[in-house]
């Protein structure tokens, strides 16, 4: 039976484009060195489409699918990068024509199995199935980490969904049923100011529940605390996410 779908971002959808940190481009274009050719490449769960532009800056054409309606609604717009509202498993495209296929942050939300199947039906021999994710980043503060980590675990830890501990251990308990290769190292940096990471801890799915159960905006004391810590509030500090990436070849 398929996995319903659960829409953890609808509340946030513009918050996440606005403030979720951007993959390297060393990232990209490793993998469209990887890939057999440049022509398609299909970003699952895309969400607002972080991933979706870098690939049309390296691929012919882009094909951007997300199971949220509000978060394609979000999406950042690219001449290449054909969105649709469609879920993992029912991707629409034409059998082996797809070159690369990633999932950026969003392989906890699937049905594997059916996205599985869907991947073998859709990628051409040889082609590459790609999957990252992040959890939490690094200021290279430790008393402002260990203020967002509290957050993240003690004040909205309960309101994060079970799928979550998937990001916790990088995608390595969740199958996995493709060639591996190796992969270099890869990580995220951005130069934020404390409103920028604020807006960033509004985009996580648990902040959005947290809120609307409770009624209450709990960034708002957060922001507080760390702002006692940041020192002037407009100053950027250096944020790093790393990454932890899996990607696998389809036998030719």
């Amino acid at each position: 039976m398929t996995k319903p779908f659960g829409d953890h971002f609808a509340d946030v959808a513009n918050c996440y484009a606005d403030f979720r940190p951007r993959y390297p481009a060393e990232l990209f274009d490793w993998l469209a060195g990887q890939a057999p050719d440049r022509s398609l490449a299909w970003d699952c769960a895309a969400g607002t489409g972080q991933a979706s532009v870098a690939l049309a800056d390296r691929f012919a054409q882009v094909v951007a699918t997300d199971a949220s309606r509000a978060q394609i609604a979000a999406a950042v717009p690219h001449p290449r990068v054909h969105y649709r509202v469609a879920q993992a498993q029912s991707s629409g495209l034409d059998d082996h024509t797809v070159d690369l296929v990633t999932v950026a942050q969003a392989l906890h939300w699937l049905d594997l199995d059916a996205f599985h199947a869907e991947v073998r039906r859709v990628v051409k021999p040889g082609g590459l199935l790609a999957v990252w994710t992040y959890g939490m980043h690094s200021t290279g503060d430790t008393s402002i980490d260990t203020l967002v980590r509290h957050f993240y675990s003690r004040i909205v830890g309960a309101y994060w969904p079970p799928e979550r501990r998937h990001v916790e251990t990088g995608y390595r308990d969740l199958p996995f049923p493709f060639a591996e290769i190796s992969a270099p190292v890869f990580a995220m940096t951005a130069h934020w100011s404390l409103a920028q990471l604020l807006g960033y801890v509004r985009s996580w799915s648990a902040t959005a529940r947290y809120v609307r159960e409770r009624g209450v905006d709990p960034v708002l004391e957060l922001g507080a605390q760390l702002a006692t810590l940041w020192g002037e509030t407009d100053a950027a500090l250096t944020i790093t996410w790393p990454l932890a990436l899996r990607a696998g070849r389809l036998a030719p």
